[in-house]
């Protein structure tokens, strides 16, 4: 597993990290009539309009269909309590490959090829997962909701671990999503290339056939689309209407949107008005679909701008984490929100390993000190740890993708979400062979 976690850092892009508040901060107020993005025109279905009717003299609402989904569990009906002596399960997902027999052919390069088995799951895998999580009892919780900040009777601000209260049965699932970025090598690898606001109001994936060519618009090929059509139908998935949390760098900008500012276009350059123009169509484009997100249940926390190595040590380090730090709260804190989670990049934690006490490095207090509170790296278990004498908490999430698919070792970790033997396709991933 240690080999499969080394690769893993190695894999991972560059970016992002967060401020304070954005994923548990307090709710913005989302549009009620978010507009469509500039982006392709979802086709809808209608009904056929009664010729011998009287025409409405008001326009009839439209319900949201996300209703369902948050009132679905009725208070009296949360009846289990889910102490914080129970682990609470945390999955996470890159994004996923909506063409696998693109991605895995000969267009793709070997190297990339290999890295996309290693770090990613097809369309096909990831519904799989859901139907077996589901299936086995678990429920989508607000990450925010697991652990809270409080004042002890020292006036000093802690962490704690919040009971939740669960429908009788369920058990609490944690999803979050790595580099909803869509970067630029995802748009020739086989992956969708934004979110988009339909016309419906709804979320909706734009990408570009590898194939063929044309634009598609869907809710079938994108991990996010796919994780809210599946709570539609299943709302029992959900508590309280819950979805994931997306973890965002912003160098090649957020959600498809390339977002970024260019600090190496001066001021005075002839080139800035024509790059800020473009830059700001992007930001106002993305904005109504970051507030759909919230809308519906979703939440965002950092994975610094750069996607940097937050183990390095050194006055550069230092100082680099600071830099990326203040960047991403201006181009990516500024469209989302604060927040007070931090996903570590590369799986590299400044704050130490398992169990290491109450000893943190200078970069570990000062990202505390910039509002973040939870801090989650990758591992074998849903590990976390809340500090004593500093107000964090760390925490560790399974990552479901080819390494642990493949890997007899790591099977037995998954057995409780799912059986890879039964969600590995094998059929269009690379011929790299599995160990159990």
């Amino acid at each position: 597993m240690k080999k499969h976690l080394t690769k893993l850092l190695a894999f991972c892009l560059v970016l992002a990290l967060a401020l304070p508040l954005a994923a548990c901060g307090k709710k913005d107020t989302p549009n009620p009539n978010p507009a469509p993005t500039n982006s392709p025109t979802v086709d809808q279905p209608s009904d056929t309009p009664d010729p011998t009717a009287e025409p409405s003299q008001e326009p009839v609402p439209t319900a949201d269909p996300e209703d369902a989904v948050r009132s679905y569990w009725s208070e009296d009906q949360l009846t289990q309590a889910w102490g914080p002596g129970q682990v609470v399960e945390h999955l996470f997902f890159h994004p996923v490959i909506a063409y696998p027999e693109f991605a895995f052919s000969s267009a793709v390069p070997q190297d990339r090829q290999e890295g996309l088995d290693d770090w990613m799951v097809t369309v096909d895998e990831f519904n799989k997962i859901l139907q077996s999580v589901y299936e086995k009892g678990y429920i989508l919780v607000n990450m925010c909701d697991v652990w809270s900040e409080y004042t002890n009777e020292n006036g000093e601000q802690r962490m704690q671990r919040n009971t939740l209260m669960l429908p009788e049965g369920k058990k609490p699932l944690i999803m979050s999503f790595d580099d909803v970025n869509y970067y630029d090598y995802m748009l020739s690898e086989g992956f969708m290339s934004k979110l988009i606001v339909g016309e419906d109001g709804d979320i909706w994936a734009y990408g570009v056939d590898p194939f063929t060519g044309e634009e598609v618009v869907t809710q079938d090929l994108d991990a996010t689309t796919i994780l809210d059509k599946f709570v539609r139908e299943h709302p029992d998935f959900s508590l309280n209407g819950a979805k994931g949390c997306f973890s965002l760098t912003g160098y090649q900008g957020i959600l498809g949107y390339r977002t970024q500012n260019d600090i190496d276009i001066a001021a005075d350059s002839p080139e800035r008005p024509a790059f800020d123009a473009k830059r700001q169509a992007e930001i106002d484009a993305v904005k109504p679909v970051i507030a759909r997100l919230k809308e519906t249940g979703w939440t965002f926390g950092s994975h610094t701008w750069g996607h940097i190595r937050l183990a390095a040590e050194g006055e550069k380090a230092d100082a680099r984490l600071k830099r990326d730090t203040l960047r991403w709260q201006e181009e990516v804190g500024s469209l989302v929100g604060p927040t007070n989670i931090l996903f570590y990049p590369h799986g590299g934690r400044p704050d130490g390993d398992h169990d290491q006490g109450e000893t943190y490095g200078p970069q570990f207090v000062w990202l505390q000190e910039q509002g973040f509170r939870i801090f989650a790296s990758v591992g074998i278990s849903s590990y976390s740890q809340i500090k004593t004498t500093i107000s964090a908490v760390i925490c560790d999430r399974l990552h479901p993708d080819g390494t642990t698919l493949r890997s007899g070792k790591a099977r037995e970790h998954y057995l409780q979400f799912y059986d890879p033997k039964d969600i590995i396709d094998l059929d269009v991933r690379p011929n790299l062979g599995v160990t159990w």
